[in-house]
């Protein structure tokens, strides 16, 4: 199987930190960012497999995010990550295009098959 590249953005370092070498630990090849709008250029400059964006950040939050790469690349698989206050906004999400959404606090075990999923549906002749 192709080594999957996923970009995880979270405004919380340390959970991001986390994700991010879990992911690597298990063969993903993924790097993160603090601030979405720092995502959204790395989207339009380099090719990943998958984003997985937290929901609830400091502007811009993790919808507009979704929005803007949907704008930049909607071919590209959005799952979106949150708390359990914020279920309504990731049923939002869902509707603007996100492929899925996970609580915080995430299984690895799940958040791996998410990622594989939302990757093999949304990367069809990508690539």
């Amino acid at each position: 199987m192709e080594s999957m590249r996923v970009l995880v953005v979270d405004d919380e370092s340390e959970l991001l930190e986390a994700l991010v070498e879990r992911l690597n630990l298990r063969g993903i090849e993924a790097v993160g960012e603090t601030q979405g709008a720092d995502a959204v250029d790395r989207v339009r400059s380099e090719r990943f497999d998958v984003l997985l964006v937290d929901v609830k950040m400091p502007a811009p939050d993790g919808l507009t995010v979704l929005r803007e790469v949907k704008a930049l690349r909607p071919e590209l698989p959005v799952v979106l990550l949150t708390g359990h206050g914020a279920v309504s906004a990731a049923e939002e999400g869902k509707r603007l295009g996100a492929s899925d959404f996970v609580m915080k606090p995430v299984s690895i075990e799940i958040l791996m098959e998410i990622l594989r999923r939302a990757s093999a549906g949304g990367a069809e002749g990508d690539g």
